[in-house]
This record gives C-alpha cells, sequence and structure tokens, in this order.
C-alpha cells in the first residue's frame, strides 16, 4: 500500500483526477490542527484521505451520507495492557473498535512476565489481522522488580531484538523508578537501548517530586500515566512529558487531572485507559468515555479529542493518523454528538468496521500453545499457608477504595499457639501469594484489612505484575482449595467457600486471558464480583477481583506482597511482619 503506483492513485484522487472510491458528505469534520469544525466531503482511497470537495460535490464510488454527524479522527488509546481486559488481541479489538478506538499503543508486560518473548510474539500475531491497529512497546521491567519472582527475564539484549520487530514502538514502562533515579547499570543500559534507536520510553513514576523527578526525566522518560493531582501533571509537563490521563475500571484518574489541564498545555495530555475489563467497556466505553468525562465536566470539546488522537499520534510518532488530513490513514469516527461521544459508524483504513456500537465482522480468538499451562508450582499444601507470630503488634496492607495504593497500617491481631488465628470481630484477613513460574516453593503470607470478606477465599493467577497466584480468605482451607484449583486448570479467578468452589472463570492464556467473547467474560467477572459481594461480603466500595490482582504489585506505594515477603515501596525493601517481639 505503500508503493510508487498507490502513492500515484492518492495524488490522482486528491487532485481530483480519478473518481475516489469513498466520499463521506454532510459531516462536520474536525481540523484538530486549527482545532475548528468545517464542513466538506471528504474522499477517501485505497485506505487513505485524499482531499476535499464542496459539499455535495464529491465524486466517489460510493457515497455515505453522515447527515450531519461529526467527523473525528480515530481515537487512540496511548497505554494500555490489552491482557487486563482478560481478552484476547481478537477479542479485545471486538470490543474497543466499536467505542471508536482505531489504535492502541499496548504494553505486553503482562503476558511477558509469564511468558518472556514468546509473550510479545503470541501478541504480535494475534492482533497481526485485526480491526484494530495495536502497536507495542516492548516491557522495560520484566520482572518488575528484582523483588520477586516472575516467569521471565527480558534483558537489554532481548530488548534491542524487539525493538526490531514491525509495530513495536519503543520502551514500556520504566517501573524501576528508583533505578533510574540511582542511575542502576541494569536499568541504563535498557534505556540506552532506546536512546540508540531513538524511540520514546514510557514512565511510571507515582509520587515522585522535586529532584527524583529532574533525574526521572533527564533520563529520557516520555511519558507518565500515574498523576494523582493537577500539580503532578503540570510538573510533568514542565518536564516535557507527556501525561496520561487513565480511566480504567480501577485506577480512575480523568476527573482529578482535568483541573490542571488547560489550552496551553492540553498537547501534552493525552488519554489511556491502562487496565479496562470487558465490563466497563461494554457499560461506559473505552477512550471514548475518557473524552465524555472530560467534556462533561468543562473541557472544550475540540480539546479533549485532541487529547484523544493528534496529541497522542504525536507522542508516539505515529505520523499517518490522529487527524483528518490528506495523505493520512482514513481511520475516523461518525459520532452522533459531543456529550455522549457514541459512535454512528467507525472507519479503519477506509473500511467500514463497526456501525451503532457493533463490530461488523468479529475475529475470532486462535490458541497458541507457547502461551498455555503456564503453573509451575512446587509441593504446595494448605500448611503452607500458616502464618507463625511472636507478637500480636504487626503491619497491615490497608485497602484504600477506589484505586490501588494501598496504606501502611498497624494492628494489634490474635495469636494462638504461635500462629495467627482470624479474629471475626477484625476486618483482618490473610493474604498469600504463590509462587508458580519456577517451581521455588516459595508462599509468603501478609494480613489485609479492609477488603470485607468473610467465609471464604478468592484467589487469582492474574497478580500483577508478575501474575504469581495471589489468594485472600479467612481460613486456610479454602484458601488452599482455591489455589490448588488454579493450579488443576491452568489460572484464572475462583472463589472458595466452605470447602466448594462456588465460582471459577478459567483464563487458559498464560493464566491471564481467556478465549470466550467479551459477553461471556464480563458475564463470568460479574458472576464473580456477585459471589463476592453477597456470599463473602467484600467491601461494596472496591472491585473485589481487581482489587486482589493489585495487592502484589511492588511498585504502588505503601505496602505489597511478593512470593518473598512483604514490600515497603517507599524505602523499596522488605519489612517484618512483626513490629515487636
Amino acid at each position: 500500500m505503500n508503493s510508487k503506483e498507490h502513492l500515484k492513485q492518492i495524488i490522482a484522487v486528491a487532485s481530483g483526477k480519478k473518481k475516489a472510491q469513498l466520499c463521506i458528505t454532510n459531516a462536520q469534520i474536525l481540523d484538530v490542527f486549527n482545532k475548528d469544525w468545517f464542513e466538506s466531503d471528504l474522499l477517501i482511497h485505497e485506505g487513505k484521505i485524499c482531499g476535499y470537495a464542496p459539499v455535495g460535490e464529491g465524486k466517489a464510488q460510493k457515497i455515505v451520507d453522515a447527515m450531519g454527524k461529526y467527523l473525528v479522527p480515530g481515537f487512540i488509546d496511548s497505554h494500555v495492557h490489552i491482557e487486563s481486559s482478560h481478552a484476547t488481541p481478537e477479542e479485545f479489538s471486538n470490543l474497543v473498535v466499536p467505542c471508536g478506538t482505531t489504535t492502541v499503543v499496548a504494553d505486553p508486560h503482562e503476558i511477558c512476565n509469564v511468558c518472556g518473548l514468546d509473550g510479545l510474539s503470541y501478541m504480535l500475531e494475534a492482533s497481526k489481522d485485526t480491526a484494530l491497529q495495536a502497536f507495542f512497546m516492548v516491557p522495560s521491567c520484566v520482572p518488575a522488580t528484582t523483588f520477586e519472582n516472575n516467569g521471565a527475564d527480558i534483558t537489554s539484549a532481548d530488548i534491542q531484538k524487539a525493538l526490531a520487530y514491525e509495530r513495536v514502538l519503543g520502551l514500556g514502562e520504566m517501573m524501576d523508578y528508583p533505578g533510574v533515579i540511582q542511575a542502576s547499570d541494569l536499568v541504563i543500559d535498557k534505556i540506552m537501548v532506546a536512546k540508540q534507536k531513538s524511540v520514546p520510553v514510557d514512565g511510571h513514576s507515582p509520587a515522585i517530586t522535586g529532584h527524583d523527578l529532574d533525574a526521572y526525566a533527564a533520563a529520557g522518560i516520555h511519558t507518565d500515566h500515574e498523576c494523582e493531582n493537577g500539580q503532578e501533571l503540570r510538573d510533568r509537563i514542565r518536564r516535557g512529558m507527556y501525561v496520561m490521563l487513565r480511566q480504567g475500571s480501577a485506577c480512575e484518574n480523568v476527573l482529578q487531572l482535568l483541573g490542571g489541564v488547560d489550552s496551553k498545555n492540553s498537547r501534552h495530555c493525552v488519554f489511556c485507559t491502562d487496565d479496562r475489563q470487558p465490563r466497563s467497556i461494554l457499560q461506559e466505553g473505552h477512550i471514548n468515555n475518557n473524552v465524555r468525562l472530560a467534556v462533561q465536566s468543562g473541557l472544550d470539546p475540540i480539546e479533549a479529542i485532541c487529547m484523544a488522537t493528534i496529541n497522542s499520534a504525536e507522542c508516539y510518532h505515529l505520523e499517518d493518523r490522529g487527524a483528518i488530513a490528506p495523505g493520512l490513514r482514513a481511520d475516523f469516527c461518525l459520532v452522533d454528538n459531543l456529550s455522549e461521544f457514541t459512535m454512528h459508524q467507525v472507519y479503519i483504513g477506509g473500511d467500514l468496521v463497526a456501525m451503532d456500537q457493533k463490530i461488523l465482522k468479529p475475529m475470532k480468538s486462535r490458541s497458541d500453545s507457547r502461551v498455555e499451562q503456564r503453573m509451575q508450582v512446587k509441593e504446595f499444601s494448605s500448611k503452607k499457608l500458616e502464618l507463625p507470630l511472636t507478637s500480636s503488634h504487626v503491619r497491615i496492607i490497608d485497602v484504600i477504595p477506589g484505586g490501588v495504593v494501598t496504606g501502611g497500617g498497624e494492628a494489634t491481631v490474635t495469636v494462638h499457639e504461635g500462629k495467627w488465628v482470624h479474629n471475626p470481630s477484625q476486618d483482618i484477613l490473610k493474604l498469600a501469594v504463590v509462587e508458580r513460574h519456577k517451581n521455588t516453593g516459595n508462599v509468603a503470607c501478609a494480613l489485609i484489612r479492609g477488603f470485607g470478606l468473610k467465609g471464604g477465599a478468592m484467589a487469582t493467577s492474574v497478580a500483577h505484575d508478575s501474575h504469581n497466584i495471589i489468594t485472600i480468605g479467612d481460613n486456610d482451607e479454602d484458601m488452599s482449595i482455591a489455589v490448588e484449583h488454579l493450579i488443576a486448570n491452568g489460572g484464572g479467578m475462583v472463589i472458595v467457600q466452605n470447602k466448594k468452589v462456588l465460582a471459577f472463570f478459567a483464563q487458559q492464556v498464560a493464566g491471564l486471558m481467556s478465549y470466550e467473547s467479551g459477553d461471556v467474560i464480563a458475564e463470568n467477572l460479574a458472576t464473580l464480583h456477585t459471589i463476592a459481594q453477597q456470599k463473602l461480603h467484600v467491601n461494596a466500595d472496591i472491585d473485589p477481583f481487581m482489587t486482589l490482582c493489585f495487592m502484589s504489585l511492588p511498585v504502588i506505594p505503601v505496602y505489597k506482597l511478593t512470593d518473598r515477603g512483604l514490600f515497603d515501596v517507599p524505602s523499596f525493601q522488605f519489612v517484618d511482619l512483626e513490629l515487636s517481639k
């Protein structure tokens, strides 16, 4: 499609010498460069935008009447982990394209933490023929830290190899921000590969300020999606970084960051979802949901759309998209209105691919043995869940509803015969991480408050970012049954009560994703959510499994649990569970 003859065809249509294949007439077209609307016929040929014609005068083999709707560039998700949808790349495309998302920049560090570069290869192959244009960043932190066991190590040599792959744009989020700030050789070697290739490096810098933020930006970090407020947004933009306003299923930052966005700095603001589940996508949308929230909160619609299109394209040097202009890809949407941002039609490469929130040609998921059967657990038993204590004064992981940041609390708990026992009068539960990649036999336990579970256990093989098995419960027996069920079935999510499995959602792809359709995935997740809250009485203010799966992520403050022990993120070191003995 980039041949000399193809270019000649595009020029012929643009100059009016040749009839276009498609003309969109009677639309209000967004000019993201001048930031205004104009009325014109839009000419499209062989997947490219060729130019304009006076309204009603466009010549084409097919003419589509937009009936006064708004024509905008296809939306771009600037940072997403497809695996967090629990859907394969094929099904993810089926889900998000009807929402107007035509391009994503995906970081596959979830599956790469389980399968290494085989995971990246799988994601590239599975997304090769989808309607959605999927680009990828090479994961920079596999493992995320050196304080846990995962399934693979991606070295600077691996990164150099992967950057040569088609559709790989740069280096994924650098979560080891202490390593960047301290100029660790291991981290700097990876960044140097990206610098030598002149490709962007994504960031991940929660609560980093002052000289530390200067050091992080000076290393060449290009973006950040971990801002908590408008001031942090402005601080990063001042240092030349792009800030991603995220609206995931667990982390929702759009509204709290909008106060820092204005017409002066919006060009360095983009939208992302990061981690978003099918239920959220089906009920609320995808990037169009970010845009909707921003506009309903007072942001000018043109600014919001630019943040979802041209800003993201410029951020990742995707020079062939993000705008409605001659020579660019014909990725665009016809939008019903500028308040709800529901899509009437979605075009990708000039082809109509979705209409009235429905994908026209759904793509089926294909199995791949390289990413299946990823359970290597050594000699697990309920005895490994026992938590010996010599003191009742302990550190506690405190759940904070609405996000994945936790508190670092203290409590006095019940100890019987040298072991922690659950006290029904306290909302304190046992949390355990079971290593599942290297047959180490590691099982680490801690205590967590604010989850609200009573009378059972939950477990999942989705546990960011190393994706060991994580389980929570008020008794070892149900926790053990939950873990063993996941080991036997290749991973997924499970709820156990009174020694019985109440619900199980199988995730055959690396223990992270299902081959099922988005509707079925959403139904499974809804069932798990309902049972967790109605049968196990999980706190109604949290998403049970979304919250659980982030309790092992040792790069988000304050306390987290890895397979090696309780981790204090601010100090970046392990700490004892017991505070006094």
